[in-house]
């Protein structure tokens, strides 16, 4: 089992990593750190299609290799195990996609804390993730 936590680079998904870092190496859980790649972008045949292709998959692996070094720090001298997944469509569908296509037990996220007005006209995807997740979701702020 897994503790999924998703990232898109920011300083509020950057506390969900602690956060979920030191929650998996509570419970013994694999850590499993998750970028989703634009809304545009496709998996065809285990093929990545995207708009400016090669350097949004880097940019996707930067973002997870950051990612993976903040748990490590997080975490300190203790073990952790930590998967990495690059994910491509709308986010939260994604996110909530694989959870329930793997074994997660639960699912971290930072929240941007956008205003009450701009969150009502463009939601927020840590919302949506709360609202699709069928396993416990810990929003981060």
């Amino acid at each position: 089992m897994s503790y999924l936590v998703a990232t898109d680079g920011s300083t509020e998904s950057d506390k969900a990593i602690r956060y979920a870092a030191r929650q998996a190496v509570a419970f013994y859980e694999t850590l499993v750190i998750a970028h989703v790649l634009t809304p545009d972008s496709e998996l065809i045949d285990g093929t990545l299609i995207l708009p400016g292709e090669e350097a949004a998959v880097e940019a996707g692996e930067d973002i997870l290799s950051n990612a993976r070094r903040l748990a490590d720090e997080a975490v300190g001298d203790e073990s952790i195990d930590i998967e990495t997944q690059l994910l491509t469509g709308r986010p939260a569908d994604a996110i909530t996609g694989y959870a329930r296509e793997q074994p997660v037990d639960a699912i971290y996220v930072g929240h941007r804390g956008l205003s009450e007005e701009r969150e009502q006209v463009v939601g927020s995807v840590a919302k949506s993730v709360v609202d699709k997740a069928n396993v416990p979701v810990t929003v981060i702020r």
